[in-house]
């Protein structure tokens, strides 16, 4: 059982808690740092955890053998090379940084340090998506050509986006940053690294209460086509969609992939729900104990976060942006 910290107790804070407190026999969250820990006492209290507001003495408690993240976007870069200079390892809640330059800081400072670096793209572990991973490796599909994905999550009228969530300087890009990183992260871990993207974001309405549309075309390095789409008041929806010259692979929802093979009938496979925060949390302590390799690869994460700054980069010059190699 490895025993764990939380850096911010918001909402998102609090789901990495109760993913696993009380649940997991790998993992236990026993410290958080938070602003103002008034606002956090009953929680912290009902989970058993001591509050602090000093992120460096936390950092020097050897007792804590992971770090968790769930802070305002740019001060990720900073709190993962002093987690990494510490020695502790750091799961940030995604995205990782706001620029490429900043993950590519945050990878070497933990390669440096030898500490792994975790990431907050839970939906990698949904079923749905880990059979997509393993469908598109077989093979079966034939040569990958184009993929599709989008998302909706009716945040605008759920109002789950405030304070710094809706700042242009902590969430650039519409809701590329907070929800359609998962389908970007999707598409590189499926298809591979990005080359060019051109993007549009419609705004009819602005924040707190965001009536806005997205859609981006992309390039991949094997010449890979793609398009992502995304409308934050529509109820929730997600789809990743692998198109190959033998038949096609698609992911709806967290449980549900569907199968369209050349000559054959649709095919529906269904999956057991999962807890996709703690299964994240508990890959991460198996990679810290040295148990499995972490699956998301920091090469990947930095792809992620520059294909992040290509999109708000093409989003401001209605222009496409080719990524730097």
């Amino acid at each position: 059982m490895l025993d764990v910290a939380i850096v911010g107790l918001g909402r998102w804070g609090q789901n990495h808690v109760n993913s696993v407190q009380g649940v997991s026999a790998r993992v236990r969250f026993t410290r958080a740092v938070v602003n103002n820990p008034d606002k956090s006492r009953e929680f912290a209290a009902k989970h058993a955890l001591r509050l602090s507001t000093d992120y460096a003495e936390l950092l020097s408690d050897p007792s804590i053998r992971m770090v968790v993240l769930a802070t305002p976007n740019s001060l990720h870069t900073a709190q993962i090379i002093a987690a990494a200079q510490a020695g502790k390892p750091v799961l940030c809640e995604k995205p990782l940084a706001l620029t490429r330059a900043n993950a590519a800081r945050a990878v070497r400072a933990c390669e440096g340090a030898g500490v792994p670096l975790g990431v907050g793209q839970d939906k990698r572990f949904w079923p749905s998506m880990q059979e997509l991973k393993r469908v598109v490796d077989s093979g079966v599909l034939g040569e990958v050509l184009h993929v599709e994905g989008h998302f909706s999550n009716e945040n605008s009228s759920k109002k789950l986006h405030y304070g710094w969530r809706e700042s242009p300087g902590e969430s650039p890009g519409g809701s590329i940053t907070a929800t359609g990183i998962h389908v970007l992260d999707a598409f590189i871990n499926l298809v591979g690294p990005l080359r060019r993207v051109s993007a549009q974001h419609i705004l009819r309405r602005p924040p707190p209460e965001s009536l806005d549309t997205l859609a981006i075309t992309f390039e991949f390095n094997n010449h890979v086509s793609g398009v992502l789409c995304g409308v934050r008041a529509t109820p929730l929806f997600w789809r990743v969609h692998v198109f190959g010259n033998q038949g096609s692979a698609e992911a709806v929802g967290p449980n549900e992939l569907i199968m369209r093979m050349s000559g054959g009938q649709i095919e529906r496979r269904t999956f057991e729900p999962i807890e996709a925060l703690r299964a994240n949390l508990e890959a991460f302590a198996d990679a810290i104990e040295g148990r499995a390799a972490y699956p998301i690869l920091t090469a990947q994460m930095i792809n992620t976060i520059a294909g992040i700054e290509a999109i708000v980069k093409s989003m401001e010059s209605g222009e496409p942006v080719t990524l730097p190699r």
